[in-house]
C-alpha cells in the first residue's frame, strides 16, 4: 500500500522498525508526496516521493514511481536470491519507474510535464543501498551524529557546489524549489546510489524538502535525539508546520536493532 495525502504508518521487520506520516501542511490544497515503509525477513525498505506538476499531476506521478519500485524490490527481496547485486537492483527499479511516468504523462494531456522526486533505502542482511533522484533527502544518524547521505538535484545545491551560495542562503533562496533532475520528465534518467554496513543502533531518516526547507539540520538532530521514534517524526512534522507549513511534509524514519 502507497501512502500519500495524511498518512500515518508503522512497520516492523525483524532487524527494523519504521515509522513514516504525511502532512498536506498550512497552504497546500492537495498533498502530492507519498511514502512508503515495511519490510519481512532480513530486509526493510523505505521510499519518499514528492510530486509535481498540474492538476493531480503531482499526487499520480509520486504514487506511481512509490508504487513500482515497492512492488519490483518487494518481489525480489522475498525471493531471497544470494547473488543479488542489491544496489544495481535498486537503482534499475528507480529508472523502470521514471519510464512507467514518463509513458503515462505522455499518454494523457492533464498529466503532462509531471514529475516526481524519488529516495529509496533499501536494508538487506546488515547493509544498505540508496537510490536518488531530486531533492527530498535520506539521513543517517549514527553514535549522535547526523549525516545526509544524498546530494539534492537542485539549482541552489549546483550554486553552493560552485562555491557562489553558501546553505544558509541555499534554504532561502528564490529559486530553492528548482530541480536539476526529477523522475518521469526525460526518457532515460540518471539515478544518484549509494551504500554501507549497518551498525547497532543506527537510524535514517527520509523526507521531503517541506521538512529541509523548514527545519535545519542542527534541530533535525535535536528532535531525533531528544524523542522515542514514533514521536520525533510528529515532532518533525509539528515543527515545519509551526514554522508555515508552507509546503507538504513527509517524514519516514528507520531505527536499526542493538543486534542488528
Amino acid at each position: 500500500m502507497v501512502l500519500s495525502g495524511a498518512g500515518t504508518s508503522g512497520r516492523v521487520s525483524s532487524l527494523f522498525k519504521s515509522w513514516g506520516q504525511s502532512d498536506i501542511g498550512l497552504l497546500r490544497d492537495k498533498n502530492e508526496d507519498a511514502f512508503w515503509c515495511g519490510g519481512g525477513d532480513g530486509w526493510h525498505l523505505a521510499l519518499v516521493a514528492d510530486g509535481m506538476g498540474g492538476h493531480q499531476a503531482g499526487e499520480v506521478a509520486s504514487r506511481l514511481a512509490v508504487q513500482v519500485v515497492t512492488s519490483l524490490i518487494q518481489e525480489l527481496a522475498c525471493k531471497s536470491p544470494v547473488h543479488v547485486s542489491w544496489q544495481e537492483e535498486l537503482v534499475a527499479a528507480v529508472k523502470r519507474a521514471n519510464q512507467e511516468v514518463f509513458t503515462v504523462a505522455r499518454s494523457d494531456p492533464r498529466l503532462a510535464g509531471m514529475g516526481t522526486t524519488l529516495t529509496v533505502l533499501l536494508v538487506q542482511g546488515r547493509r544498505y543501498v540508496l537510490a536518488h533522484v531530486g531533492d527530498s533527502r535520506a539521513y543517517r544518524l549514527r553514535q549522535g551524529k547526523l549525516e545526509v547521505l544524498t546530494e539534492d538535484h537542485s539549482l541552489v545545491q549546483e550554486l553552493v557546489n560552485q562555491g557562489s551560495l553558501d546553505m544558509a542562503d541555499a534554504r532561502v533562496h528564490p529559486q530553492r524549489h528548482v530541480l536539476t533532475r526529477a523522475l518521469g520528465t526525460e526518457p532515460t534518467l540518471a539515478v544518484d546510489g549509494g551504500s554501507g554496513t549497518l551498525l547497532p543502533g543506527d537510524a535514517f531518516l527520509l523526507c521531503t524538502d517541506g521538512l529541509t526547507n523548514a527545519v535545519p539540520d542542527n534541530e533535525i538532530l535535536s528532535i531525533l535525539s531528544q524523542h522515542t521514534q514514533p514521536t520525533a517524526v510528529e515532532e518533525l512534522i509539528r515543527l515545519a508546520n509551526k514554522r508555515g507549513g508552507r509546503d507538504n511534509i513527509t517524514v519516514v524514519l528507520l531505527q536499526a536493532g542493538e543486534d542488528c
